[in-house]
C-alpha cells in the first residue's frame, strides 16, 4: 500500500525533481532489494563513504561492523550519517554524448544513528541482515558466539527523513539530433546469481540449499 511522504527541505530534490518518488513503501522497495549501502560521514573532519551491508525492519536500517571500525566507532556516538542505495537497471545510450543516462532506482537517508545495546535486539538485527542478503542462510548455519558477539557492533538509524529517485524508460534526445546517424537505445542491466561452487572442504553428503539454486535479488 502507497503510503505518501512529506520531504524535508533536506531531502526534496531540485534538480530533476521529477524523478523523485516520495512514498514510503517505494522506498522500502528499493531497500529489500538491494543489500549493499554506502554510509558518508564526517570524522575528525575528513569525510568518510564506506560501502557495508544492512538489513531493514519496518521504519529501521541496520548496519554492522567490526566494534573497532572507524565506521562503528563514530558512529554509535550519534553523529550524522548519510546512507544511499542505488539499484542500477540499464545504460541509457543517446545520440549526443550529453544526453546519455542512466535507469536505476535510488535512496538517500540523512538521520543518526544508535548503537544497539540490548542482546535480544542485538542478534535479532544480525538475524535480519542475514536473511535480508540470503533468505533462509541463519537457521543453516552456526549462530554468533558470545566473543563474536561482543566484537560486533549493530547500529539502528530510523528511516524518517529519505528521498528516493528513479529513471525510468526510452533515450530522451534533442529534436534536431534524432536524425545523427548513430544506434541509440537502452543497454538493461541486471544482477544475476550463478551457479554455487561448493566450497573444497564441503562433506559430498551435504547437497546445495534450494535458497542458493534458486537465490535472485528481485523481490
Amino acid at each position: 500500500m502507497s503510503q505518501p511522504y512529506t520531504p524535508t527541505p533536506r531531502t526534496r530534490l531540485v534538480r530533476e525533481a521529477e524523478r523523485a518518488v516520495y512514498d514510503r513503501e517505494a522506498a522500502y522497495r528499493i531497500l529489500d532489494e538491494g543489500f549493499l549501502c554506502h554510509v558518508g560521514f564526517i570524522a575528525d573532519g575528513q569525510p568518510f563513504v564506506i560501502p557495508t551491508s544492512y538489513g531493514r525492519q519496518d521504519a529501521s536500517l541496520y548496519i554492522h561492523g567490526s566494534a573497532a571500525s572507524r565506521m562503528l566507532r563514530n558512529l554509535k556516538e550519534s553523529v550524522p550519517v548519510c546512507i544511499t542505495v542505488t539499484l542500477l537497471d540499464g545504460l541509457v545510450l543517446a545520440r549526443s554524448i550529453f544526453n546519455h543516462s542512466m535507469n536505476y532506482r535510488s535512496v538517500v537517508i540523512l538521520g543518526k544513528a544508535a548503537l544497539v545495546d540490548d542482546p535480544k535486539e542485538k542478534l535479532e538485527a544480525l538475524r535480519l541482515l542475514s536473511e535480508h542478503i540470503i533468505p533462509g542462510r541463519w537457521n543453516d548455519s552456526r549462530q554468533p558466539n558470545e566473543r563474536e558477539l561482543k566484537a560486533t557492533s549493530v547500529l539502528r538509524v530510523p528511516i524518517d527523513e529519505f528521498s528516493a529517485k528513479v529513471r525510468t524508460g526510452p533515450v530522451v534526445d534533442d529534436e534536431e539530433d534524432y536524425s545523427f546517424p548513430t544506434w541509440a537505445g537502452v543497454v538493461p542491466l541486471e544482477m544475476v546469481a550463478g551457479a554455487p561452487i561448493d566450497d573444497l572442504r564441503l562433506d559430498p553428503k551435504i547437497g546445495t540449499p534450494a535458497y542458493l539454486r534458486q537465490y535472485s535479488r528481485k523481490r
